[in-house]
């Protein structure tokens, strides 16, 4: 799906304005103009955050996509950011994929906690709440209550229901870890870029604080129930530090955000329920 075309004074504000613009299908709704790719912004802190960081940010074996300011120095304009384009696309190499997060968390670990993921969302939400609610919501002592208590709507189709009764089955068997929390990026699946022998590429980092494994083990989640990998996949991982239960978490947080988010469809509980099988035979 693309975006409308950035307006003109955007595109004069990041110095584009005699470059035609190419439609992107891996960027978020982003058009490329030469080297540079305008991409709608969805929530301006979290853009500045994530251009600040990546501006600077070192990941051995991983391009990262460098913010381009605007010429007044900002780095979104009219809720439009800019980035240097990086060749590639999304590919189903699953275990490249969990690499990568294991790299990236290792330079991300010195990163401070940012001060917005340390607010609750407020109804009404947007898109990003939605996750930021299925988040606190996965390691809530009690399940599901920062939901209940926020006033969210969970879902009452069919599906919705056997989520909710699942995650109160697998939330059950948590155990509390001793991982610490870290500034990771929690949504890598389908977003590292893949150019033929090339080193990886990432185009954006979606931050959250929580333990490093537990970002891997959403990459492997994701894998598992939508992205055709290997049962293998899962095992092949298992040295990451408590593995299990951040498998269970990433199971749990899944399933919270179907139950959330408004383009949830039946489709995708099928791979989900699958996972969460495949999770239990582990704990």
């Amino acid at each position: 799906m693309t975006s409308v075309e950035p307006p003109e004074h955007v595109r004069a504000t990041f110095g584009l304005r005699e470059v035609t613009p190419v439609a992107l299908g891996n960027w978020e709704g982003g058009w490329r103009f030469g080297d540079v790719v305008l991409s709608p912004v969805a929530d301006h802190a979290r853009a500045a955050w994530s251009a600040n960081v990546r501006e600077s940010l070192s990941v051995d074996g991983l391009r990262l996509a460098r913010p381009v300011r605007a010429t007044d120095g900002r780095y979104v304009v009219s809720g439009w950011r800019a980035d240097t384009y990086l060749e590639g696309a999304a590919e189903p190499r699953h275990d490249e994929v969990v690499s990568v997060s294991v790299r990236l968390h290792q330079a991300t670990a010195q990163l401070e906690r940012p001060r917005f993921l340390a607010q609750a969302p407020v109804v009404p939400w947007v898109d990003v709440d939605v996750f930021v609610a299925a988040d606190r919501a996965t390691w809530d002592a009690v399940p599901l209550r920062s939901l209940r208590a926020g006033g969210a709507q969970l879902s009452t189709s069919p599906d919705g229901r056997r989520s909710l009764e699942l995650i109160g089955q697998l939330a059950t068997l948590r155990k509390p870890v001793r991982t610490p929390s870290q500034l990771v990026h929690g949504d890598l699946f389908g977003t590292v870029l893949f150019a033929g022998a090339r080193t990886p590429g990432l185009s954006d980092i979606t931050p959250y604080w929580r333990p490093a494994p537990w970002a891997a083990a959403v990459i492997v989640v994701d894998a598992l129930a939508w992205g055709g990998a290997d049962d293998g996949l899962l095992e092949r991982w298992a040295d990451l530090p408590e593995w299990p239960q951040m498998l269970l978490r990433a199971i749990i947080f899944r399933l919270i955000v179907h139950t959330l988010h408004p383009r949830s469809t039946p489709h995708a509980f099928p791979g989900l329920a699958r996972t969460a099988d495949m999770v239990r035979l582990v704990l």
